[in-house]
């Protein structure tokens, strides 16, 4: 007989294994589905806002979170990438890349978010060659270069200080007049301006990335910058904001907003009956990793008082 979970969450982040710790505890047969186990954060390598934690890196609370609700042994984990949810009576069913087929009384969808590009003409081509998304993974390459990260939010300060580590020079491009990172990280980038090791372009864009053929040399700007509007650098990291992996959750009918985020409630609880949704990948306003974990909590504790009630 098929194995019936009482929910399958999709994405191993921190958001999906804290839905699948709390999920564990209140006794729910729980499968996390994950093609990568740990999510954007283990990425990150400064983490100073988690509470009761000082500081730690994403790897390191990535993991623990996973070891925690795996704990329960409620809990299993299958490393595959979702390519289908569709419902059949009550039931939804979860395909993975192989074909192979899981079914389950709910849904918490944690998949999070991806990259935005740039979308200008060279971004593609140059892409691992230049081009990056990540300082953490990529910045130990540009050992005294010189850098530029696009963006103004508080991810992209925080890109820029880290490849400071690296880099003889980081700049931030940024279009409009001013960058928005939290006070603690707009110091961070204030004494790097001051160490001569930063410098910020306001009000302007890239528009063209271009290169030898094999690395990037140079990017193309909409207006002049000290009377040209070719500049020079050996690599470009782009922080720009992230697109909301919806997809699935869009398929089965869920409501999202303009931007693709998942609409919820304040118990993640979505407009369809049985499924939920947290972490990036929703509406709130304010994306961290706590607010997440959090949200995947009130997923977790949501589809146990469904199971109950509808004694599905």
């Amino acid at each position: 007989m098929t194995e019936i979970f009482d929910t399958i969450i999709i994405g191993g982040g921190v958001t999906g294994f804290s839905a699948a710790m709390y999920a564990g505890r209140l006794k729910l047969n729980t499968l996390v589905i994950s093609a990568i186990r740990g999510g954007t954060i283990i990425l990150t390598n400064d983490i100073a806002n988690w509470p009761g934690i000082k500081q730690t890196d994403g790897i390191t609370l990535a993991k623990q979170i996973e070891e925690h609700a795996l704990e329960y042994p409620e809990v299993k984990v299958k490393d595959a990438k979702v390519v289908k949810v569709v419902k059949t009576k009550e039931i939804y069913e979860v395909q993975i890349e192989d074909g192979e087929k899981f079914q389950s009384k709910t849904i918490i969808f944690a998949t999070g978010t991806e990259w935005k590009k740039l979308n200008v003409p060279g971004e593609k081509e140059y892409t691992g060659n230049g081009v990056h998304y990540c300082a953490l993974c990529d910045g130990y390459a540009y050992k005294g270069k010189t850098i530029a990260v696009i963006g103004g939010a508080d991810s992209a300060a925080k890109e820029a200080v880290l490849l400071t580590q690296w880099a003889s020079k980081v700049y931030i491009i940024y279009r409009g007049t001013k960058i928005r990172p939290e006070p603690v990280n707009m110091t961070r980038v204030e004494n790097k301006i001051k160490e001569g090791k930063m410098e910020i372009v306001h009000n302007t864009n890239v528009v063209e990335i271009k290169g030898d053929g094999k690395r990037v040399t140079h990017a193309m700007l909409d207006k002049p910058y000290k009377g040209s509007k070719e500049f020079k650098i050996d690599g470009l990291f782009v922080e720009i904001g992230h697109i909301p992996q919806s997809q699935l959750a869009i398929s089965l009918g869920v409501n999202v907003n303009k931007k693709g985020d998942i609409i919820i409630d304040r118990g993640a609880t979505t407009n369809v009956p049985g499924i939920y949704a947290a972490g990036d990948v929703v509406d709130t306003k304010f994306k961290q990793a706590i607010t997440g974990s959090a949200e995947g909590v009130l997923a977790a504790y949501s589809v146990y008082e469904y199971v109950r009630n509808e004694k599905l």
